[in-house]
């Protein structure tokens, strides 16, 4: 037996914030939507599916932010996506230096800490 791969990440958000979740997870991180199948649209929340990458959001009634604990979502064109994130009015904070890339952090609409992290290009030379 073993454990080889994260299917997906869960992160909470407050009731009735699909919209707002929507033009966070699609808008600005460009993570297309997945439709929930009916049995669990019911309850509300959204899932960001793309290949491997899958953030879903479910609702809790009483929501709290994960401020500390976060996904970390692998980025190419990191530059471009903290310019598409501060000009949609979200603040971008940068961490201390981790070998082998470029990372900062960015909040969700409801306060979720997100690490976006580009690996540094490997000098061939």
């Amino acid at each position: 037996m073993r454990l080889y791969a994260i299917d997906h990440v869960q992160l909470a958000m407050p009731p009735g914030e699909e919209e707002k979740a929507r033009l966070f997870y699609v808008g600005i991180l460009g993570i297309p939507e997945k439709p929930k199948p009916p049995h669990l649209a019911r309850r509300g929340g959204v899932w960001f599916e793309d290949g491997n990458l899958k953030v879903h959001l479910g609702v809790e009634k009483d929501f709290r932010p994960a401020r500390k604990a976060h996904p970390a979502l692998l980025v190419s064109g990191l530059d471009d996506l903290i310019h598409k994130c501060e000009s949609g009015g979200y603040e971008v904070v940068e961490d201390e230096p981790l070998e082998g890339c470029h990372r900062v952090y960015v909040t969700d609409p409801f306060g979720n800490r997100i690490e976006l992290m580009e690996p540094e290009e490997k000098d061939e030379g």
